[in-house]
């Protein structure tokens, strides 16, 4: 996709689209055509050249109806290839959907590649991957629910062996995100998450690495949509495996911004905090953003004025982010509530007109609210009403929970040292880098 001239800086739709299908660009751009950062022709122009690579010939002629300008000769005769197409395709399906339903109408018998070959007397494996290509043809004319039903009947009875079956769970996966459907989605993530695992073993490391990364990207839609998602991002990029984390620091350090906006969000998720950081600081010199230097500055540096600053250009970038948008109001809260719990927890003695200021309240309500965060918090302090103070006592760290820290921080020191080891052992390698991972077009 060509670049649109002007850009926000903080706007990371440039690193992210290099690993997503043609068909799943197109919503970032419907997202950020309402949000100013770029020109509309341009946006225009970018979807034009994403809509071109598909077979979605109407969605095309729209587009060239908005910009004003004469649509070719060449896509009404790309239009009737297309139609033909389609005319080859469910001809070529119709023996083997004939005979499944058939099958399927029968009692006790279970629909499987053995019973479908005795039943056409042929192949069966051919007929089922016509199943594969028309279901394929579907999704790429911008058919999705017909997409799904016709790969879902292919990974019913093809092998896990056969040569299309993860291609369709990607595709099936891609529909699901593109129809906002996000238990399936949900489903379809895991399931390649487990393939991806189970072949590491065997596969070629740089290709496991690459099916990582995309299946991180392809995940932000569950993870930012699904009711669940936020959680399994920490737990899937954060906790449970290494392997996505070292991807997220090899191949795309700004998935940083999605993490550092999940763990913040998340009231039930703060014990992840102190690891997060500690990335955070190993990747500083390979991305930043105001989301990732908010963190930086009030967990590392303590730095309560910068981190103030940090938060207003965080709800903007927020705002603007195609995946985090509806989590601002979410952020926003919890990053109050981490300022001021710090701030508690380092001072003894704290004016309540001061945090009325800064909190842009009155001050019986910043009263009130800090009530909640003290009690919320269970952090040892009492109000004095009368002269306007927050009176903090004094929390000391038990031993056990200091030899705890530092054991993680040496677990951290290990791990960046094991990452930095693997990236120089790659520099030296002859293997070529891939970058851009699967082409748009890979299932």
């Amino acid at each position: 996709m060509t670049a649109p001239v002007v850009y926000d800086h903080h706007d990371i739709t440039h690193l992210l689209t290099p690993f997503f299908d043609r068909q799943l660009i197109i919503p970032f751009l419907e997202f950020l055509s309402g949000k100013e950062i770029y020109k509309e022709e341009h946006i225009l122009k970018a979807k034009m050249e994403l809509l071109m690579g598909t077979k979605m010939v109407d969605a095309v002629s729209e587009v060239y109806e908005l910009i004003g300008e004469k649509i070719p000769h060449e896509l009404y005769e790309k239009k009737e290839s297309i139609i033909a197409e389609y005319r080859e395709r469910e001809k070529a399906i119709d023996k083997v959907v004939t005979a499944i339903k058939k099958l399927e109408d029968e009692e006790d018998i279970n629909l499987d590649l053995e019973t479908l070959h005795r039943e056409l007397q042929e192949d069966a494996v051919d007929a089922v991957h016509e199943l594969y290509h028309y279901g394929k043809l579907q999704y790429d004319t911008g058919n999705y629910q017909q997409a799904i039903e016709f790969l879902d009947l292919y990974g019913a009875l093809a092998p896990s062996s056969d040569k299309f079956s993860m291609s369709v769970i990607w595709g099936t996966m891609a529909c699901h995100i593109l129809n906002q459907t996000w238990d399936p989605a949900l489903d379809d993530l895991k399931r390649l998450r487990s393939i991806i695992d189970q072949n590491a073993a065997t596969a070629n490391p740089l290709q496991s690495l690459q099916q990582r990364t995309w299946l991180i990207h392809w995940g932000l839609f569950v993870y930012f949509n699904h009711p669940k998602g936020r959680d399994l991002l920490i737990d899937h990029c954060l906790v449970s495996d290494q392997q996505y984390l070292n991807a997220i620091q090899t191949q795309c350090p700004h998935i940083l911004r999605y993490l550092c906006v999940a763990v913040i969000a998340n009231k039930r998720r703060r014990n992840v905090m102190k690891d997060l950081v500690k990335i955070i600081e190993q990747e500083s010199y390979a991305y930043k953003d105001p989301i990732t230097q908010f963190v930086s500055c009030l967990f590392v540096d303590y730095d309560f004025d910068g981190a103030q600053k940090k938060l207003k250009e965080c709800e903007a970038v927020i705002t603007n982010d195609f995946f985090s948008t509806a989590c601002t109001e979410d952020f926003m809260e919890n990053a109050r509530l981490f300022i001021f719990e710090i701030f508690c927890r380092i001072h003894q003695v704290i004016s309540i007109d001061m945090l009325a200021e800064k909190l842009n309240m009155v001050p019986d309500q910043a009263e009130q609210w800090i009530v909640n965060l003290i009690r919320d918090a269970r952090m040892d302090a009492k109000i004095d009403s009368q002269k306007g103070h927050v009176l903090m006592g004094t929390v000391d760290v038990s031993v056990h929970q200091q030899v705890l820290d530092k054991i993680r921080g040496l677990m951290f020191r290990t791990q960046a040292l094991c990452t930095n080891l693997e990236k120089l052992a790659e520099s030296k390698s002859d293997s070529t880098s891939f970058g851009a991972a699967w082409s748009s077009d890979h299932f």
